[in-house]
């Protein structure tokens, strides 16, 4: 008899409705308590259970539920929060939770967080993805204890709710590797033999609560890992081994490769592994992992919102199934990077909405492989593989036009007329700027009356006129406040805009658009990532008329925004059936005529943004070359079209950007700016130790964080800068852009960092 078993790797926590956005806002407004946040809580993992256990999942899925990361969990989980977010950080655990994530400002001095109160942990990418995690500091007074009680609560929920459950964990390695460490030279994975004891007790506590199985995630055997990390993983579930829990090790994100036997030969009573990313190795592992280990395929994507051709994928598992008789069927990772539901999505257009199934549709999915691979009757196969014929012959997918612009492309299309040292006395001459010149990354506060006229302009409730002169008025008034706060640099504020990917794709051909599509960044930030579903063109100009409008009400610059091919190639939901280079460099030529009519238009900065350059990065070293290849001519090919007197920014957020400097530098962007701050500028060393020859803004406050900085606290940063990167070539700038802060705290912040740069000056 053969056995099949479907479960999820995590689920969607955010809400249809993104109400764990609502419930946390309102937390941190102070409009309602922790007992209506814990409440809110509740609801959305009963709710999220329900449609698991709809769907046929014998086992739901408990402890991948976060308030703000899950990373963030598991440093509460097993007691290592830094000193700092001890006590005085919050009288509850949940508000010293918080502080981790946002900060905690002293109530008494109104100062910098970092001065008065606790600055918030780092925050950076998870793999290559679009989400966000908290990093945990580490260092050797670091010290472990178990603090389970949040987490078997969750398991007693779902147990009263008549569920059988399976717990989710990061793995203790994944959970080291991907900390910091507090001092130069300190070695996480000395940490492992504290930590180990600890998760052993906590598997033996699960074990005890009747939890079936465990699922300890291990992302980071798709890695090249140092051999001594390596080694460590045979101890380390040697001595997890001994709680007597069953272990389903979870890897996902890419290939094992040389880590493949490793995994296989762990002693664990389970095994997933990515069958969308690693479908190649599907036949070794079968192989290697010895019975009766359970092999959990991975086999629906979970990271892209394209429908799994059904066929294909039982023809892929039938054959697994037939030598080992069980497998389990789960989506490639967890579902958090995917929506929720394709349900409400009335208004998508039908023939695309057809080849989309979000995390609620693969459950389904799983639901009717599982059925088929055992022979059941499964009437939504004839429906899957109409779906796919439909996507393969659809005119609209594929433009002649946009094929023979990308065939006629110069070789030199990706190049500057002339080099940087000749393009920056062209632009200091032409902008006459002072040293240390102030500028921002380009949002600014979404108002709520912002949101509403936006709203009301959707519903066809606000006619377009009024609605364009609602939106130029908010552009005057960010401008004014701009010039009396005393910014050398301005921006229009992007009051405009919804979304940095999704205002340009709204206006490119390719895109379609869905109402509540929304995956969580990080915390209570949520975005809605367009469905890039055919090639790419601009009709017409998308952004020219309201950088114009800014410009014509000041007499200093103000910036062209855009953002970059890649990072709206990243931050899509990206077709399959063509390589990413090629669909990147559709993008970059629609940028390319974007930044052409900017420059025609009299603007003499333009910054394109590429915070995701980073996170494309393939999790393999030995792919790198041939991405950022690509990724980085990508971006040339947009600024291409400026003229040598016309000054490029970029800006790029939370990344380790030291490993890909020369290709950082081989942008050749005239001004970067990175997020800094949380790292106190360590960030920047890098740069200095590569003289990387560009002008460089460095983040001076951490826009994060509700905290407004002091003027002596960015002076302090600043010079630090200056001992890195030649003063001459230093903006002075936040960390991102500022379109999540209120006015007030946003005013404060910017009247310091002004008066930081002018003391400097001095």
């Amino acid at each position: 008899m053969k056995t099949l078993h479907t479960h999820v790797l995590g689920f969607p926590r955010i809400g249809a409705r993104r109400e764990l956005k609502t419930a946390l806002e309102a937390f941190w407004r102070g409009d309602t308590g922790e007992a209506e946040l814990e409440a809110a809580g509740a609801a959305l993992r009963a709710r999220h259970w329900a449609l698991q256990a709809g769907a046929g999942l014998e086992l739901v899925t408990v402890g991948d539920f976060a308030f703000y990361d899950q990373m963030a969990n598991h440093i509460a989980l097993f007691g290592c929060e830094p000193a700092r977010f001890g006590p005085d950080a919050g009288a509850t655990p949940l508000a010293r939770y918080f502080a981790m994530a946002r900060g905690a400002q002293a109530a008494c001095c109104g100062g910098h967080a970092g001065e008065h109160g606790s600055h918030a942990l780092d925050m950076t990418k998870w793999f290559d993805t679009n989400y966000h995690y908290l990093v945990p500091e580490f260092g050797p007074d670091t010290a472990f204890t178990l603090a389970g009680e949040r987490l078997l609560a969750e398991v007693a929920e779902a147990q009263a709710l008549g569920h059988r459950v399976k717990a989710s964990l990061i793995g203790p390695l994944t959970f080291l590797w991907l900390g910091t460490a507090r001092e130069a030279g300190f070695d996480r994975l000395s940490l492992l033999e504290k930590l180990l004891p600890v998760y052993t007790a906590l598997l033996m506590r699960l074990k005890a609560e009747g939890v079936e199985w465990v699922q300890v995630d291990e992302p980071i055997l798709g890695l090249d890992l140092p051999q001594e990390w390596r080694n460590a993983f045979e101890i380390a579930y040697w001595l997890l081994a001994q709680s007597g829990a069953r272990i389903m090790l979870a890897t996902y994100f890419s290939p094992l490769e040389e880590n493949l036997g490793l995994a296989c030969r762990l002693p664990v009573a389970g095994l997933h592994v990515d069958g969308v990313r690693a479908a190649h190795e599907l036949t070794s592992v079968c192989d290697w992992l010895a019975l009766p280990k359970v092999l959990s395929v991975g086999i629906v994507d979970g990271r892209n919102i394209w429908r799994t051709d059904l066929d294909a994928a039982i023809a892929r598992l039938a054959p697994l199934l037939d030598k080992r008789g069980e497998l389990w069927l789960a989506p490639s990772c967890s579902l958090l990077h995917v929506p929720l539901s394709l349900a409400d999505e009335d208004a998508l257009d039908p023939e695309v909405r057809s080849w989309l199934a979000f995390a609620t549709e693969k459950l389904d999915e799983l639901a009717t492989l599982k059925a088929a691979l055992q022979g059941a009757h499964a009437p939504q196969l004839a429906v899957a593989r109409a779906a796919i014929a439909s996507r393969a012959r659809s005119a609209r997918v594929h433009s002649d036009a946009v094929a023979a612009r990308v065939r006629a492309l110069p070789d030199d299309a990706d190049r500057r007329a002339s080099p940087f040292a000749a393009r920056q006395a062209l632009q200091r001459a032409r902008l006459r700027l002072p040293a240390y010149p102030t500028t921002t990354i380009g949002s600014f506060p979404q108002t709520a009356a912002i949101r509403a006229a936006r709203a009301a302009f959707r519903r066809g409730a606000l006619p377009l006129a009024q609605y364009q002169s609602a939106m130029r008025a908010e552009i005057a008034h960010a401008v004014a406040r701009q010039e009396a706060i005393g910014l050398d640099v301005l921006v229009h504020g992007e009051a405009e805009r919804n979304d940095m990917v999704e205002y340009f794709g709204e206006q490119l051909d390719g895109f379609v658009f869905t109402r509540h599509g929304w995956v969580q960044s990080y915390g209570s930030r949520c975005v809605k990532p367009p469905v890039l579903y055919g090639d790419v063109a601009r009709g017409r100009a998308m952004t020219v008329a309201w950088s114009a409008h800014a410009q014509s009400l000041s007499a200093r610059p103000v910036k062209g925004m855009l953002t970059g091919p890649v990072t709206i190639l990243q931050w899509s939901f990206v077709r399959d059936d063509q390589p990413r280079a090629l669909t990147a460099l559709q993008i970059a030529l629609a940028m390319r005529d974007e930044v052409a009519d900017l420059q025609a238009a009299g603007i003499g900065i333009i910054q394109i943004d590429e915070p995701a350059l980073r996170e494309g990065l393939p999790l393999r070293r030995a792919r790198w070359g041939e991405y950022l290849a690509w990724a980085t001519r990508a971006f040339r090919i947009t600024a291409g079209a400026a003229q040598d007197a016309t000054q490029i920014h970029t800006h790029m957020c939370y990344a380790e950007f030291n490993d890909i400097l020369p290709q950082i530098a081989a942008l050749d962007a005239d001004v970067i700016t990175i997020e800094t701050s949380r790292s106190d500028m360590a960030l920047l060393d890098g740069f200095g130790e590569y003289r990387y020859p560009n002008e460089i803004g460095p983040g001076v406050y951490d826009i994060h964080s509700p905290a407004v900085p002091s003027t002596d606290a960015i002076e302090r940063l600043l010079r630090k800068a200056a001992q890195v990167i030649p003063a001459a070539n230093l903006w002075v700038n936040p960390d991102c852009g500022l379109k999540t802060r209120g006015w007030a705290e946003t005013e404060a912040a910017l009247v310091n960092m002004v008066a930081a740069a002018r003391r400097l000056r001095a």
